[in-house]
């Protein structure tokens, strides 16, 4: 008998039970029985009454119809489409005020608006597709045109050695092809704002998932033009403000002044300085910058002392702090510099 059977028969002849039970029961984790929760409240199999920790869970005695996943979907004509426009056009036909909580629809309003945006300005494609789907937990959008291609587009115009290395420079924001007119923020909030949140182009997918606060790259399939896709709870409490004020925080006027590199990009392993420059950058931009050494098993002096003297010396000014760093990661740093890092 699979799980779900097994909830289902524990909760035969039993008025109520909780997760708690339900975990003990099953013997595993509470993370993990609310996902199989989920999935029987979604088929009409169980009932949850009360909410967060108070809840408990009953077998369903009523047909209740299933609620059904809302989808919309359109192909665009990008010349002179604007993008609030389309948002304000989609809210009130698919109800988003009413479907997700305050929160959830401020970071999707902000999301959504600025990809739509990056479509018009940036793709060079005659047109985009743009996808919704609101389903009991969740809520989904998904846009691909079928232009030049986001990873392309960045590596061309800063003569970048490849497209993988148009990665690097996304995920530590203010990158962008049209400065005259862009910050180049957008796709970096909106992939902190996210649940999950990736970007798709010719053969490189690169995923923002932030529940499990790390980032991914992987090689699929080639396509053409750019495909991102947004997902966020319905009942999200995320704070769109909080997000701007810890990358823009008040010591820094409100400005865009902080970052976190992701160190790892593709590969476990940094030796060489010239590895170290290609992830510095760019990172002058900045005034405070958390290396994440997340995934990252060994490092050389030599990158190391590019990074945490080099770069440090040449911009003394720079806050340069680390997470995820490793007690032998540590050792090797704190040999070329004179203080512990941060």
């Amino acid at each position: 008998m699979n799980t779900k059977g097994k909830i289902l028969k524990y909760l035969q002849g039993r008025q109520t039970v909780t997760g708690k039970e339900l975990s003990e029961f099953l013997g595993i984790s509470r993370q993990a029985v609310n996902k199989y929760l989920k999935e029987l409240i979604q088929n009409n199999k169980i009932v949850k009454e009360g909410i967060t920790k108070g809840a408990v869970y009953r077998a369903s005695r009523t047909k209740r119809k299933v609620r059904p996943v809302k989808r919309f979907q359109k192909t665009y004509i990008l010349s002179a489409l604007e993008e609030d426009k389309v948002f304000l056009d989609l809210a009130p036909l698919l109800n988003f005020k009413q479907e997700l909580s305050k929160s959830a629809f401020r970071i999707v309003h902000y999301a959504f608006t600025e990809m739509l945006n990056n479509a018009i300005d940036h793709s060079e494609s005659e047109k985009c597709f743009i996808e919704i789907s609101i389903d009991p937990y969740r809520f989904n959008f998904r846009i691909r045109d079928f232009g030049i291609g986001v990873f392309n587009s960045i590596f061309t115009k800063f003569n970048l050695p490849d497209e993988s290395s148009a990665i690097g420079e996304l995920l530590k924001g203010k990158t962008t092809t049209m400065k005259e007119r862009h910050t180049g923020e957008g796709i970096f909030f909106t992939s902190k704002s996210s649940d999950v949140f990736f970007l798709r182009s010719h053969k490189i997918k690169m995923i923002f998932d932030n529940k499990r606060k790390d980032v991914f790259v992987e090689e699929k399939k080639f396509i053409k033009g750019t495909e991102v896709a947004f997902n966020i709870s319905r009942r999200s409490k995320r704070k769109l403000e909080k997000i701007f004020s810890y990358f823009a925080p008040e010591k820094f006027d409100y400005k865009f002044e902080k970052t976190r590199a992701f160190v790892k990009l593709f590969h476990q392993d940094y030796v060489s300085r010239s590895e170290a420059k290609r992830l510095l950058y760019g990172l002058d931009r900045f005034k405070e910058i958390i290396f994440d050494f997340k995934g990252v098993k060994s490092i050389g002096q030599g990158f190391a002392d590019e990074i945490f003297r080099v770069f440090k010396k040449e911009y003394p000014d720079k806050v340069i702090k680390t997470d995820n760093l490793s007690p032998v990661l540590k050792q090797i740093i704190n040999h070329v510099v004179d203080n512990n890092i941060k």
